[in-house]
């Protein structure tokens, strides 16, 4: 992921103009990394290193998800909507 995109990534869910800890800045790079991810093991099956990443990647953005439902359900839909996630 190069900059413009992490930057761009980060304009759309921040909260405030210094935003990048919040949950929903998290789930979307966490997102973005993980399609990306996605796409290199359709080319490459045998990598299973990466696959592991990949797995602790969805864990951590799952995570993310269920602290920010319990947190504040309004903004969890907003996040589902933005990255069109399916739940």
């Amino acid at each position: 992921m190069d900059k413009e995109t992490k930057a761009g990534i980060i304009e759309k869910f921040a909260l405030s103009t210094a935003d990048t800890g919040s949950p929903e800045v998290q789930i979307a790079l966490l997102t973005e990394r993980i399609n990306h991810l996605i796409e290199h093991l359709k080319a490459h099956k045998k990598d299973h290193h990466s696959r592991r990443g990949l797995l602790k990647m969805v864990g951590k953005r799952r995570g993310l998800l269920n602290y920010l439902k319990k947190k504040d359900i309004e903004r969890y839909r907003e996040v589902l909507k933005g990255l069109n996630l399916r739940k």
